[in-house]
């Protein structure tokens, strides 16, 4: 081979070395690129579906939603976790600075990933140790906004965290960060946050931690269980000096300041945030229900909203002691009771009792229980009654029992038999045949539509033993409905919440008061006055009058139910509309020292006792009023299904055969005859089955004749207006109305 033929051999094999390694470096090159780019849109991939990490929002975390009463003390709490946000001012720097120290030195050098602590933590893995990697804005970001994924072991969970980390730093300062990561990490015990974890294992605020009580805690995230100062307390105390030699090699404190923390015991303090539902959790609970109609319970227990509640804690005590005493005082075990106290003046619920114990049963007797109200369900009909024309004076047959049909017989509490008296006197005595024929008469629908304005919210049928308080109604809403009275005849929804701040102090909702006229102002103040006289008449409610200690006017009615199974006084003043049950949580007839319950003995004394504490001191007030007179339809013109009544000289006789007691018919023939006013003189008859009239009518209102007996004729008539009882077959003079 010549020379020229090598050396083309030599240069051939020359460039074809150099093409080769050219060739692998290009290839490299693309192979790179190649897996920069795939790495690349796979990493896109990954961060296509974050969550708006923009809003502020995203980094928030479970928050307790607070409630006040109405003087602004706090009543109770609402939370999934036990945490309490604060601002950095409110955090002891011995906290800051160990938490740092400990958690992530590097804190203010990074701008969210740590490359040098990956590093660092890649070394001390290698060598054996153990080191996190995570920086506190990354642990951040996996408790709030990544709190779904923060459990995923994979490097897309990784690559989404580093992302969002870098992201916040470019929107929040360092401080910012610090601050929601210590109100947002888990210290153990179920405190979340470092206000909880000063509260929990110290008893105190966080910015008063001590430099021994804040290493202890900054010493806690990593390992809540192991390091738990209450069950390892040489655990903790090790792990305490960790973070208190951190806190040394970093300048962030003294030797000496070292050396004296560490040589402190690891004392604890246990404390605790008021629970749940605080010193009043039937109110408590009532509150939360009212919230989850319009808020999701996530809002409710995690939203951190600020509740401002009508309840008066000196009011409520007051009702809570009375409850107390007086079933303590009646020493029946089963028996339960409820209260609930309106203002009626804008609708406030000042207290709410729910039972008497809230360990025991917590289910709410003032709002979720329907017992039947008895006779102070009669109110709606008494109002319906006069809205409809008809006088609180006009004379009804009020003897017992009646017969109204094939299948219901009706008699009074008793089966008192009161002869024929007026309207007012029956609501008084609470006679149920008075006041089946005044339903009948008036219009078991117009009864309904009176109830349901003035507040009573359950389902009510249009039946004629309506009137008896048959359907069962929660003492929230009776209260609600007496309260319509009180007012002269304006009604207010009964409220718990005035106002609503979210976390963020922005008002959601506030109340707006927005009364209605309901019942007629003149009618209203005539059903009031009716009212006020149940409690002077005399009767089951006369100790009111005479039990009362404060000057303040009074009006009410006691109900009872079938059976003495639910005992009720619901009671108006001018400052409060008061519904009291008492009664077994499961329905029977109560017993007391051997004896049927009744409401003389049970809600009436707990309702003397309530309001005599929570009037206390207060100058008197007085029922609103009018000079209006209501316009009532002539007597005459009403006809009453068991009555016998006459207009001018008009007469109808009622043949009464259902005096079962004494096995006899008798005939009672009435007449009226005309007076001063819309109202009539009423005729009595006597003993020996003749008949007396009575013409004669005061001034004021209407005279009653009094039933002749052998024991001699007694005539009705007040002189101030009331309607007078007449006497009995014995000669008895019946009390004023």
């Amino acid at each position: 081979m010549g020379i020229r033929t090598r050396r083309a051999h030599r240069h051939s094999r020359t460039h074809i070395v150099a093409f080769g390694f050219a060739g692998f470096l290009g290839f490299t090159a693309l192979l790179v690129a190649a897996l920069a780019i795939s790495l690349g849109a796979l990493v896109n991939t990954w961060l296509q579906d974050l969550p708006d990490y923009t809003s502020a929002d995203a980094y928030l975390v479970s928050e307790p939603t607070t409630v006040y009463a109405a003087d602004g003390s706090v009543i109770a709490e609402y939370y999934l976790q036990n945490r309490r946000s604060v601002d950095i001012s409110e955090i002891s720097p011995y906290v800051l600075e160990g938490v740092v120290d400990t958690e992530d030195v590097r804190f203010y050098q990074h701008h969210g990933v740590d490359l040098q602590g990956i590093l660092r933590a890649v070394y001390v893995q290698l060598a054996g140790g153990s080191e996190g990697a995570s920086t506190i804005t990354q642990q951040l970001v996996r408790n709030t906004i990544l709190s779904d994924e923060q459990f995923e072991m994979t490097l897309r969970r990784k690559v989404r965290e580093a992302y969002l980390a870098i992201q916040m730093e470019k929107m929040y300062t360092k401080n910012q960060i610090l601050n929601m990561y210590l109100n947002t990490i888990y210290f153990g015990h179920s405190a979340y946050g470092i206000e909880a974890a000063a509260k929990t294992y110290f008893n105190k605020d966080a910015k008063d931690l001590t430099l021994a009580e804040a290493a202890t805690l900054a010493g806690l995230p990593q390992s809540p269980s192991s390091y738990d100062p209450f069950v390892n307390p040489s655990a903790a105390t090790a792990r305490r000096n960790e973070v208190l030699d951190h806190m040394l090699s970093q300048g962030d404190i003294t030797q000496e300041e070292h050396d004296k923390a560490v040589a402190e015991p690891m004392q604890c303090n246990e404390g605790s945030f008021d629970d749940a539902t605080g010193n009043y959790p039937y109110f408590s609970d009532y509150v939360k229900s009212v919230l989850l109609e319009d808020f999701s319970e996530d809002t409710v227990m995690k939203g951190g909203l600020k509740v401002y509640t009508t309840l008066d804690p000196a009011t409520q005590e007051a009702a809570q002691n009375a409850v107390t005493s007086t079933l303590d005082d009646l020493g029946n075990d089963k028996l339960d009771s409820a209260l609930v106290a309106v203002n009626p003046t804008n609708g406030y619920i000042v207290a709410m009792v729910g039972g008497r114990d809230y360990n025991t049963n917590q289910f709410n007797l003032a709002t979720q229980a329907r017992r039947q109200p008895g006779s102070s369900f009669k109110l709606f009909t008494l109002t319906a009654a006069l809205a409809n024309g008809m006088s609180p004076d006009i004379y009804i047959n009020a003897s017992s029992p009646m017969t109204f049909s094939s299948t219901w017989k009706v008699q009074n509490f008793g089966n008192e038999s009161y002869g024929t008296i007026t309207l007012r006197k029956a609501f008084a005595v609470s006679s149920n045949t008075a006041f089946v024929q005044v339903i009948q008469a008036v219009g078991a629908d117009k009864v309904v539509s009176e109830a349901k304005d003035m507040g009573i919210d359950v389902d009510l049928p249009a039946y004629d033993s309506l009137t008896l308080g048959t359907v069962g109604v929660p003492p929230i809403q009776m209260a609600e409905a007496y309260a319509t009275i009180a007012t002269n005849g304006v009604h207010r929804d009964a409220i718990a919440i005035t106002k609503i701040l979210d976390r963020n102090g922005n008002t959601v909702y506030e109340h707006k008061d927005d009364p209605k006229q309901v019942v007629d102002a003149a009618v209203a103040q005539d059903v009031r006055s009716v009212m006020e006289g149940v409690v002077q008449a005399g009767g089951t409610a006369s100790a009111v009058s005479t039990g009362m200690t404060v000057d303040q006017p009074v009006a009410g009615k006691t109900g009872t139910s079938e059976d003495y199974r639910d005992l009720w006084f619901c009671g108006i003043t001018p400052q409060l509309s008061v519904s009291i049950w008492c009664g077994y949580r499961e329905e029977a007839a109560v017993t007391i020292n051997g004896a049927y319950g009744h409401p003389y003995t049970t809600s009436v004394p707990i309702f003397i006792s309530f309001i005599n504490q929570a009037l206390a001191g207060q100058t008197r007030q007085e029922f609103p009023t009018t000079d209006e007179k209501a316009t009532y339809k002539a007597n005459g013109e009403w006809t009453f299904s068991k009555t016998s009544g006459t207009t001018s000289s008009k007469t109808y006789s009622y043949s009464n055969d259902d005096d079962e007691e004494s096995g006899t018919d008798y005939t009672t023939t009435t007449t009226y005859a005309p007076s001063t006013n819309t109202n009539s003189g009423y005729t009595g008859n006597t003993g020996n089955g003749t008949t007396t009239t009575d013409t004669t009518a005061d001034t004021g209102g209407t005279t009653g004749g009094g039933d002749t007996g052998d024991g001699g004729a007694t005539t009705g008539g007040d002189a101030g207006g009331a309607t007078t009882g007449g006497g009995d077959t014995g000669g008895e003079t019946g009390g004023g109305q």
